[in-house]
């Protein structure tokens, strides 16, 4: 077995381990089934009586903002549990196995993926129940949801550095809060950008999260009927920069994650 073959068994390996972990976690399992069936239905109908959008539901409008909004809280089970099995010295126990280096990383990331599927497809049934449909063509909308798990798989990867940088779990659990929150309200997961006050519009309208909502909304056919062109250069090329930006966190925090890990199992 040459070496990417065995990097990839490894990885396979602990994938297994860690969807293994999930299942037997209540709390982690909660995150992935209950937390998306609760903001679907507090937010469609807390917020969906009081906000029209003429020719579209608030219900329709909102589910791509609440699939990106549960990919980004379901990132940080990726660095909670890294910080949690570096407490407990289970990386230390990797380094003694034949194992390819990268196979943990790996395996977190991709246990992530099988996580981010499941909340997905309870999302999108629940979302059938409170109004949501999906307008598109079936290709379209295979590409979005498939534009939704490469952004999981990246954003994961930056949990990964985020944790490993700060390596307990509390002090990732309040830096990940810090970095989720504005990302997903000041976003326009729940409410179009054009409406914010001016000072938080420009910032809104170049939010990543923003542009993959954008982005979900049109390969769903999510948006209102006669919805003005938005007027920022992401969201008018949502698709295409929703991948862009998924390449970029990859390229960027895949190598800065690793190097992470290599210093942190070195101490």
């Amino acid at each position: 077995m040459n070496t990417l073959q065995m990097a990839v068994a490894d990885g396979m390996t602990i994938a297994r381990r860690n969807a293994l972990k999930i299942k037997r976690a209540p709390d982690l399992l909660g995150g992935v089934i209950a937390l998306p069936i609760v903001f679907v239905l507090l937010f469609a109908y807390v917020f969906g009586s009081m906000i029209e959008l003429p020719g579209i539901s608030y219900g329709e409008y909102l589910i791509p903002g609440i699939f990106v909004q549960t990919i980004v809280m379901s990132g940080q089970i990726t660095g909670y549990t890294l910080t949690q099995d570096l407490q407990k010295g289970i990386f230390d126990r990797f380094r003694t196995l034949p194992m390819s280096p990268s196979a943990v990383l790996t395996g977190q990331t991709v246990s992530d993926v099988i996580m981010n599927v499941t909340s997905i497809v309870v999302m999108a049934l629940v979302g059938l129940v409170v109004g949501w449909r999906i307008n598109s063509s079936p290709a379209e909308a295979a590409l979005g949801f498939a534009m939704l798990l490469l952004f999981a798989y990246a954003y994961s990867w930056v949990t990964a550095a985020v944790a490993l940088a700060l390596r307990k779990p509390e002090v990732f659990n309040n830096a990940a809060t810090i970095l989720s929150m504005p990302l997903v309200f000041l976003s326009n997961a729940f409410v179009d950008s054009a409406r914010l006050p001016g000072p938080l519009q420009p910032i809104a309208e170049w939010n990543p999260v923003s542009t993959i909502v954008q982005a979900a909304r049109e390969l769903f056919g999510n948006i209102p009927p006669g919805a003005a062109e938005p007027a920022a250069w992401p969201l008018r090329h949502a698709v295409p920069v929703s991948l862009l930006w998924s390449a970029v966190l990859l390229v960027v925090f895949v190598p800065l994650a690793t190097r992470l890990y290599r210093r942190a199992v070195s101490r």
